[in-house]
């Protein structure tokens, strides 16, 4: 009977075994374009960190703030403590991290901390000017981390922390994040001097700016609000151009009378098309055009990037 019973568990053990390996494969197939801009993104951070950061002992921030400045006072490799506190954290959270985000972070997570030692090794020719380095790694690592943002990914540390947060208790947490940062910058005083610090921030403050401009540059639209009376004229120029566009029954309350309104998001050179289109087609058009900093659903940011 132990025989038997030992043979059963083993099967449903196999069974287990392929049904999370098949989860995984189509987890793969259905994410691959993320998961590849992720590894793209990682090794870009590791060799910005490694050529313009660690060589002039600048401060970071999170996780990597706290890994950075182990090694410049301890000579401990940053991979490990990186590696060793997300490991932490995806522990702490695991319960309130959606499978999505945790196979993306972690998967970020072993791209960055594979790749910092191999590109440790293999150094660049660098600038002796900090201030030079502090731009072009600030730069570099905006770069990675909206594209990343934007393929839906995460490197971990703080984003682990406010997205377990955010699902448990509804909050964000800006100030605690600022708090953490400033600790650490607090404590890098003592370690790099004050002259490392400020060429720190500067590089953080470069890093934000140009973190910002890629979110905006990948999510920006124009939204168009079109009072016409050729409504499918004009949504036929705008489906024509593979854009999509509703129409809402409106009426103008200074004539009464029945007013078609379309609303569609375009990116900017398909306006210039829908003006142009509009000044031959319906000169007594009205046309509104404001931007959408952000579009969630089909054809444009997808809610599984959140």
């Amino acid at each position: 009977m132990k025989g038997v019973k030992f043979v059963l568990n083993f099967v449903g053990f196999l069974g287990r075994v392929k049904e999370m390996s098949g989860t995984l494969g189509r987890g793969v197939v259905n994410n691959w374009k993320s998961i590849v801009a992720i590894v793209l993104c990682n090794l870009l951070t590791a060799s910005a960190v490694a050529n313009f950061t660690l060589p002039y002992r600048f401060p970071d921030m999170g996780v990597s703030g706290v890994a950075y400045l182990a090694h410049y006072a301890l000579h401990i490799p940053p991979s490990y403590v990186i590696a060793a506190c997300n490991a932490l954290l995806l522990l702490w959270g695991r319960k309130n991290l959606n499978l999505r985000f945790l196979g993306l972070t972690t998967c970020s997570i072993a791209v960055f901390t594979t790749a910092l030692p191999f590109f440790i090794r293999m150094p660049l020719p660098l600038s002796q000017d900090k201030f030079m380095a502090a731009v072009i790694g600030g730069v570099l690592k905006g770069l990675s981390g909206g594209m990343m943002f934007h393929a839906g990914g995460s490197g971990g540390g703080t984003d682990i922390i406010a997205m377990v947060l955010r699902r448990r208790y509804g909050i964000e947490v800006g100030q605690f994040t600022i708090f953490v940062n400033m600790a650490i910058l607090f404590l890098s005083l003592g370690i790099v001097g004050l002259d490392s610090v400020v060429y720190g921030m500067v590089g953080l403050y470069i890093y934000g700016l140009t973190l910002d401009n890629v979110m905006l540059k990948f999510d920006r639209r124009k939204q168009a609000f079109i009072i016409t009376n050729k409504p499918e004229e004009v949504s036929a120029f705008i489906t024509a151009a593979g854009k999509g566009v509703t129409r809402i029954d409106g009426i103008g309350m200074y004539t009464k009378q029945p007013r078609p309104v379309l609303i569609s998001l375009l990116e900017p050179r398909h306006v210039v098309q829908l003006k142009t289109f509009l000044q031959e087609e319906d000169p007594k058009a009205f046309v509104s055009i404001c931007d959408a900093a952000e579009v969630l659903g089909q054809g444009f940011k997808s809610w599984k990037s959140l």
